[in-house]
């Protein structure tokens, strides 16, 4: 399996649990991101790395030129193991592909820990409510083994 990100630029995105907001951030990134049982540390890695650094914010021409880091964004992450439902077979997804919760929540920290190590402002959040303002509209998928 791999490292999967939806990516979406936002003008504004927040969540909640029991109707108090919990993260919030203005222009950004919501990143849903769902952690495979095959995932490394090479593959949260890459995937800062490249988050960090993908040119999907407008420039003053209306080219996407810009980085969430070039324009001063923000990140809002939540964890989404969701993204691992294999639908194939049957009317209910199989989630086996998923990391183990306890796996997942320790690589999912790792994951934000070095998005932040690249100077990023990020905000957290699972198991909540998820309200956002998608900005283009701009969403993504990236994984770490294509």
């Amino acid at each position: 399996m791999r490292l999967k990100v939806v990516v979406q630029r936002v003008s504004e995105a927040r969540v909640t649990v029991d109707g108090e907001a919990t993260g919030r951030i203005g222009h950004g990134l919501l990143l849903l991101v769902g952690i495979g049982q095959e995932d490394e540390e090479s593959d949260l890695a890459w995937m800062a790395d490249k988050l960090a650094g993908l040119r999907i914010f407008e420039d003053d021409g209306g080219k996407m030129n810009l980085s969430v880091q070039e324009v001063g964004g923000a990140i809002l992450s939540v964890s989404q193991f969701t993204l691992y439902g294999d639908c194939r077979k049957g009317r209910r997804p199989n989630f086996m592909g998923a990391a183990r919760p306890e796996r997942a929540e320790a690589m999912y920290e790792r994951f934000n820990a070095l998005l932040r190590e690249r100077g990023l402002k990020v905000e957290t959040g699972a198991m909540m409510d998820v309200a956002l303002v998608n900005d283009g509209p701009v969403t993504l998928i990236v994984d770490s083994r294509a």
